[in-house]
């Protein structure tokens, strides 16, 4: 599809990111995986490391979602996973023939593309300032940083990279043509946005993403989140929250000693 995206490059990378956060949302939605509409932002990238073409997008998605009545904040079902990547990967296929079809150009893809599995990548990115940093590479970044950049010699650009699998330092040294024929196909049309919004994020959803905020900031707990004495129960009406996930509730039972159920064990000579 990458011939289709050159040449169409308004209209495919606009159904991609469409595409992406449609199958999100729609998992989401389903109330077996969280049950509740998330806030998500997408961004729009079209290289590897070594600046070839690949277009493709990054999603942050909220862990959570506020449900259809706008009462009621909805976490993820799933410790381990948000939601299952392989029904992400199926339906994100399906809703990217379905914008292609729609735009008048299903015919200029092979068919086996639509036949061979399609892989989504999805993992945990943290929360607070980790996700802001997480977010933050990748939301204004342009093809190559000056700091990968190694040297100018006759005529010859060499700049490094991380090969993905192996991890390992690679370099390429390319003419200057070729370099700037490299690096110029990432510049995007004018007026194209590569970062966009949607779920609680989107500019329709301003009434809604408030009341997430005004819940998540009422889940807040005032009390300390550290167990009190064991022979002080607690005194307080405010439940404590997982100091992790912020939403599960944390029950006060006792305190114990960790030699009293854990004895010494004697080390035979």
């Amino acid at each position: 599809m990458r011939g289709l995206a050159r040449s169409q490059q308004k209209l495919v990378y606009g159904r991609l990111l469409h595409a992406a956060a449609c199958s999100l949302q729609k998992l989401c939605a389903d109330p077996r995986w969280m049950g509740g509409q998330p806030s998500l932002t997408g961004v729009l990238h079209t290289w590897t490391r070594a600046l070839l073409y690949h277009p493709h997008a990054h999603f942050l998605v909220s862990a959570g979602g506020l449900s259809k009545d706008g009462r009621h904040w909805l976490p993820a079902q799933h410790p381990a996973f948000l939601v299952p990547v392989r029904a992400l990967s199926q339906i994100f296929r399906a809703k990217m023939r379905e914008g292609l079809r729609t735009a008048g150009l299903l015919e200029q893809v092979p068919s086996k593309v639509w036949r061979q599995p399609w892989v989504v990548h999805a993992q945990h990115a943290g929360t607070g300032d980790k996700v802001l940093q997480y977010l933050g590479r990748y939301v204004f970044r342009i093809a190559i940083t000056q700091a990968r950049l190694d040297s100018l010699h006759q005529g010859q650009v060499t700049f490094h990279y991380r090969d993905n699998k192996s991890q390992q330092i690679q370099q390429v040294s390319l003419t200057v043509e070729h370099f700037l024929e490299r690096f110029l196909q990432h510049v995007l049309p004018k007026g194209l946005p590569k970062v966009r919004h949607y779920g609680l994020a989107a500019s329709p959803c301003q009434h809604r993403h408030a009341a997430a905020l005004a819940l998540l900031s009422a889940a807040t707990p005032n009390a300390p989140t550290t167990a009190p004495a064991a022979d002080s129960p607690a005194s307080t009406d405010q439940p404590w929250l997982c100091p992790h996930c912020r939403l599960g509730q944390l029950v006060y039972l006792g305190s114990f000693r960790l030699g009293r159920f854990w004895p010494r064990r004697k080390v035979p000579p």
